[in-house]
């Protein structure tokens, strides 16, 4: 078992201005509980699994749910991310997370959407990420695993912080996303598909950068609940990959 996990008090910090406020009876120890579901989240263990030195592992789980529902975790990364400061170089990609049989066993019931598709290497799910140039993630979007990078790139186009350049693999090479960064003074550091008539030239140089993001992702897969998906509804996994960001790169 890996060792203890206990924010700093200078982490608390960062995060606690997000926390929705306490009504009535007041909440079991902040930092204790996000401390616990952090160790969760990174070991890959079940909730009942949990230390006895975090708490019940009832109040540890329904406060992960509850807060994931109101999306308090991932506002607190959107926040964070604003303050990341100006970016010269900003990358994009997408990564394919295995989902285990817990996650795509049952058929989906009620509000909150799945996210879980079949691509060749079975049940997955895709998340498509923005990395500035330090490889620090700044903004995230999980659609299905047979989703087309495009879609991803279209949906993140208007979160794409200022920067003078974007890089990207061939996979984005498209007229209609060269045309945006155009307009946004973004210089398209992608290189040309072998199919396109005309092949546009891209800085090889610059283009070395783009391990950052695959840097990135690596750094998320190291949690095991990010590696392989255990949750059913695409809205607690998008908290966990949240939490997984905010702990590595943004406290």
């Amino acid at each position: 078992m890996s060792e203890m996990i206990l924010l700093s008090e200078a982490q608390m910090a960062r995060i606690s201005p997000f926390f929705p406020l306490s009504h009535g009876i007041p909440r079991v120890d902040d930092r204790r509980v996000i401390s616990g579901i952090i160790f969760v989240i990174r070991n890959g263990l079940r909730w009942r699994d949990v230390p006895p030195s975090y708490g019940p592992h009832k109040t540890i789980y329904n406060r992960f749910i509850r807060w994931s529902e109101l999306g308090v975790f991932g506002r607190i990364f959107v926040e964070l991310a604003k303050g990341g400061g100006d970016t010269e170089e900003i990358m994009i990609d997408a990564t394919h997370l295995k989902a285990h049989r817990t996650a795509a066993s049952l058929l989906k019931k009620g509000l909150f959407p799945r996210y879980i598709g079949r691509t060749k290497g079975g049940l997955n799910s895709k998340l498509h990420a923005v990395c500035d140039s330090e490889g620090r993630p700044r903004t995230l979007f999980l659609t299905a695993g047979q989703v087309s990078d495009y879609t991803g790139a279209a949906a993140l186009l208007s979160t794409f912080p200022p920067a003078k350049a974007l890089l990207a693999d061939k996979g984005y090479d498209a007229d209609w996303l060269r045309n945006a960064l155009v307009e946004r003074k973004i210089e398209a550091c992608i290189p040309s598909k072998s199919n396109r008539k005309i092949q546009i030239p891209h800085d090889r140089v610059l283009y070395r950068k783009r391990h950052k993001i695959e840097n990135m992702f690596g750094k998320l897969k190291d949690w095991r609940r990010i590696h392989t998906r255990y949750d059913r509804c695409a809205h607690t996994f998008m908290s966990a990959i949240a939490i997984a960001a905010i702990v590595i790169f943004w406290i």
